[in-house]
């Protein structure tokens, strides 16, 4: 079987499926009795195929109104008034711009109404807005906006009722033939018995078919709930924005045009808008066109569209359309419809279900065949073959009925959706420890990683960051304290001083802010808060030190040069380049050094080692450093240059403190049992790296540490031998991230995990099979292109996330076992009974009873465990391991035969065995078959609770809806024998018949003890 699904269902990967292979599994399903609910979880190609197609549009309508605004640009000089009116609506609301107008605008590149309209700034005015201080909330202004311009949402699809769940349940096809055979038995059985005599078949087949549709409907409706809250945190995305004249988080779906938004470095643009002022800004347009090449956008082409990514640099915008008005409203509108990709085992799944139908439909014509011939013979031999009554009609019923219940029983349709409702519910809980599942393969995979490629800064450690140590003017200083930092403060030389709080205060992607309550609030990285902290306490005045000079050409920080630089125009003439960074690179671009008087003097070998020292030392000490330097450029300098790479002058070094995090440790150990390889891979200095990571229990003795420049070098053969060894990945680039990654997969058949919170971290969360963004300081890029959120950015949780990646997959093991098993013996049990006796033991009631104790009841007991520290003490299942595990057949095949020895031993010797006589024997006879097959399942379905482990009982009672399905499947099951005997085909049953049921059912558990300690 296992080969079987290799081949024809193996091919469907956790991510990055093709659609011809999503298509191919679902052409080789066959037998599916309820396709709408079957397919419910997999994607929806043609919604995709719909997705595609609007992407490729957009791109020819984008490459159309460039070359458009590119000829307008020529001739723009001598535009002419438009004919353009201002609606009255609007005029009304206090606008002089309409919705339509704005699009057009943006979406059309039109430089010409643009101009016409006096630019973004004449259009912040038509808004009432501000460029400056953000449109204002007050005397009902946003809800007239509103009215106006509509809301930053995307139209989906109504959330679908309870009774849609039941009337896809209905659909079932082989409930749809027993309710025709209901009715006709109905009918039949009323002519020929009367009423309510000839009813109770017909109603008990209706009775039963209702019941297993309102369950089958009442547990889908409870997983598309848990999708649907699901949905709604992974649309949680904030974004900064000016608004009343303060600077403030605002979810992206409150925007309103007239919003001014503060962009940066792998946010997604949140609607439609224009470019108000910013430096060296680059935009990715692929997920609205299809289009890799980035664009530039600056006040020439100022166009931003929504669902774009900023590449590089920062800007402010000013928001002009929003919603549906937007093209990647209407995109993410078709989208929203193509759901998430079918994951591994779902399809796996779908194969065993295909197989065992294709069986069981075999099984199903034989056995109607075999009684039919049986009945054909009994009427032969009493020469009545030429008379048929209504009773005869009855029987002939009864045995299509049976043939068909053997179908409902066999094809395993549950399947396939116990992976979903165990990844629901799996997810649901996630969410509660802090970890946001986008796709639902990622949940499944995660449980087979072998290894976890992790960031250290706020990962491993806490992300609260602050300068500990500092070196200025070649004297290396404490700074833990503010009272530190303000004598620090007072023993420079103020040129000095005033140096260092130029190159801190604009040489920074952070901002210091006056919030709502009147509060100094500092905005950035953690990296960028604790140097303008440090500068703040050095007495420096943010605003002042800003606005003394001017801004010519900011670079961003960049993870591949690991440096960030700013060019200034100064107040008394000249320009000056501040350059900040990784403190070996930095250093290495300086030739000057200011020393202890203040001093400029020649960067030779002694002040170069002392500051090579200090760097280690303080590496050492596990601080991150961080160097500072100016250059003055003499030669005046053009914006359209790079800012220089040499000739610099160091300022000082800073050691900043970024604690571990508490219970790292203990979590890297956990992984360690588990079989699972912890790396880290960081762009911060070696020493550091090493430090953090000894003291996380990552370095061990025999494991290395390198750099990227020193990996990026070796040949295959050296990374062949090298890169299992290694543990700690310091200066590493994006790339150096991507090609281990890439190695461990590919070269070493490693499932690996790996966490990224930049924008170029995206290719290797891409290309792992687990992508983990981290949710605090993840780019909206990197959680795009992740698969689990962490939304706490703690390790612990990534330990957590794995534990219920094992979980999942381990649950589903527990319920393929003990749904193959009752499989087996409700089909063997009625095909060789109706071979050997003429008649099947089971009803179709019965048999639509055992069947939803085994789908739907049976997958919520055993898929919805929940995880146990036991499951990290096993070796991960990794890439290449079987589903259907050799233990599980064990336990199958030996329950099974348990099983069906006994159901034999009671047909054969049961009347004698219960000392039955007279004419309800066979009636009492076939509720005690009945009863004591349904407590083989209940037990078994204790025993599926572990596969290898003897004490299956541990912990049982902790998990409430195992203990609440098994509680109601007993008082059903008593119901049914004692009450319902008339709809059920059963009878009552003595206190002695009852303990001989439990009793047989029980005897399965010390079986599967014995079966257990078998060796495979």
């Amino acid at each position: 079987m296992e080969t079987y699904l290799k081949e024809n269902f193996g091919d469907v990967k956790a991510k990055h499926s093709p659609e011809e292979v999503l298509q191919r599994w679902r052409s080789l399903c066959g037998v599916v009795k309820n396709p709408k609910r079957r397919f419910r979880f997999t994607a929806n190609l043609s919604k995709r195929y719909e997705a595609a197609a609007m992407r490729r549009t957009n791109q020819e309508k984008l490459r159309i109104a460039v070359l458009v605004s590119k000829a307008a640009f020529q001739f723009i000089s001598g535009v002419q008034p438009s004919d353009y009116s201002v609606p009255k609506d609007v005029q009304d609301a206090g606008f002089q711009i309409c919705g339509d107008e704005l699009g057009s605008i943006v979406e059309a590149h039109d430089l010409k109404k643009l101009k016409f309209h006096g630019g973004a700034t004449g259009i912040a005015d038509k808004l009432v807005t501000s460029a400056t201080d953000g449109l204002t909330t007050k005397g009902g202004a946003l809800i007239r906006r509103q009215e106006i311009y509509g809301i930053n949402k995307f139209e989906e699809k109504e959330p679908r009722s309870f009774w849609v769940f039941v009337w896809e349940a209905l659909e079932d096809m082989t409930l749809m033939i027993l309710g025709v055979c209901a009715f006709v038995s109905l009918i039949v059985g009323v002519a020929t018995e009367g009423w309510p005599q000839g009813a109770h078949d017909g109603l008990g087949i209706v009775a039963s078919i209702l019941l297993v549709v309102f369950v089958t409907a009442t547990s889908d409706y409870r997983q598309s709930l848990q999708f649907r809250d699901l949905d709604k945190e992974k649309k949680k995305i904030s974004i900064q924005v000016t608004r009343n004249g303060y600077r403030q988080k605002l979810s992206i779906y409150e925007l309103l045009p007239g919003d001014i938004v503060h962009l940066s470095i792998g946010d997604q643009v949140p609607a439609d808008g224009l470019f108000l002022s910013g430096f060296s800004v680059v935009i990715d347009e692929s997920s609205l066109t299809g289009e890799s090449e980035p664009v530039m956008v600056n006040a020439e082409n100022p166009f931003l569209l929504s669902g774009t990514k900023v590449q590089d640099g920062s800007c402010k915008m000013l928001i002009t359309t929003v919603g549906m008005r937007t093209q990647w409203g209407k995109l993410m509108a078709t989208l929203s419809e193509g759901g998430d990709d079918e994951t591994p085992l779902q399809v796996k799944l779908n194969g065993v279900a295909t197989i065992i139908g294709k069986i069981g439909l075999f099984f199903a014509i034989v056995t109607f065949a075999v009684l039919v011939q049986k009945m054909f013979s009994r009427k032969w031999q009493a020469g009545t073959y030429l008379r048929w009554s209504g009773d005869d009609a009855l029987e002939l019923l009864e045995y299509f009925a049976i043939a068909v219940t053997i179908v409902v029983v066999a094809v395993p349709e549950g399947l396939p959706l116990a992976v979903t409702l165990s990844l629901a519910f799996a997810m649901k809980k996630m969410m509660n420890d802090k970890a946001l599942v986008r796709h639902l393969a990622a949940c499944e995979t995660m449980g087979s990683a072998t290894t976890i490629c992790s960031d250290k800064t706020g990962t491993l450690t806490t992300n609260r960051m602050t300068v500990v140590k500092s070196c200025i003017g070649m004297n290396v200083r404490e700074s833990s304290t503010p009272s530190d930092v303000t004598s620090l403060g007072s023993e420079l030389p103020e040129s000095v001083k005033k140096l260092l709080l130029q190159s801190i205060f604009n040489n920074t992607g952070g901002e210091v802010v006056v919030n709502k309550r009147g509060k100094r609030e500092i905005l950035g990285s953690p990296t960028e808060t604790a140097i303008l902290e440090f500068g703040l306490s050095l007495g420096g005045e943010f605003q002042a030190v800003r606005d003394s000079s001017k801004l010519m050409k900011v670079e961003p920080f960049n993870s591949t040069k690991k440096r960030m630089g700013v060019i200034l125009e100064l107040p008394e003439g000249g320009i000056r380049a501040h350059s900040k960074g990784a403190s070996e690179i930095v250093l290495a671009s300086c030739d000057k050094v200011i020393n202890a008087s203040g001093e400029v003097e020649p960067l030779d070998e002694k002040p170069l080692n002392h500051l090579t020292t200090t760097i280690e030392q303080f590496a050492n000490e596990a601080l991150r450093t961080l160097c500072l330097a100016y250059v003055d450029l003499e030669n005046g300098f053009s914006v359209e240059k790079d800012i220089p790479s040499s000739g610099f002058t160091c300022i000082g070094i800073v050691g900043i403190k970024d604690p571990v995090r508490p219970g790292v440790k203990e979590s890297v150990a956990l992984c360690h049992s588990a079989g699972v390889t912890v790396r880290m891979v960081t762009g911060d200095n070696i020493n550091t790296a090493k430090a953090i990571a000894r003291e996380c229990g990552i370095l061990t003795e025999d494991g290395i540490a390198i750099e990227g420049p020193v990996f990026r070098e070796k040949s295959m053969e050296e990374l062949m031998e090298l890169i299992p060894k290694i543990q700690v990945m310091a200066r590493s680039s994006p790339l150096d991230k991507h090609t281990l990654v890439k190695h461990l997969r590919t070269t070493f058949n490693e499932v690996v995990a790996v966490t990224g919170d930049g924008t170029n971290d995206a290719p290797a969360l891409h290309e792992a099979d687990i992508g983990l963004a981290m949710g605090i300081a993840g780019t909206e890029v990197a959680k795009e292109s992740a698969d689990v959120i962490i939304l706490d950015d703690n390790f612990s949780t990534i330990v957590t996330v794995a534990k219920w990646g094992r979980s999942v997959y381990i649950n589903i093991q527990k319920f393929v076992q003990f749904q193959l098993t009752v499989n087996v013996v409700a089909l063997v049990v009625n095909f060789t009974s109706a071979c050997l006796t003429g008649s099947a033991p089971l009803t179709a009631v019965q048999l639509l009873w055992v069947n939803m104790i085994m789908d739907t009841l049976g997958a919520l007991a055993l898929a919805t465990e929940p995880p146990n520290d036991e499951l990290m003490k096993r070796t991960p299942v990794g890439r290449g391991g079987n589903f259907i595990t050799n233990v599980m057949w064990r336990n199958i095949m030996g329950q099974s035969l348990y099983q069906f020895l006994l159901i034999w031993f009671l047909q054969t010797m049961g009347k004698t065995f219960f000392f039955l006589r007279g004419p309800d024997s066979d009636l009492v006879l076939n509720t005690l078959i009945f009863n004591t097959f349904v407590f083989c399942q209940l037990f078994n379905e204790v025993n599926s609770r572990e596969m290898e482990k003897i004490d299956v009982l541990d912990g049982m009672f902790d998990n409430y809806v195992f203990v609440c399905v098994i509680g109601a499947t007993v008082f059903f099951q008593i119901i049914i024998i004692e009450y319902l005997g008339t709809f059920a085909n059963t009878t009552p049953l003595t206190f002695m018949q009852w303990i001989f049921s439990i009793g047989f059912g029980f005897l399965g558990m010390p079986i599967a003890a014995h079966l257990k300690q078998i060796p495979v």
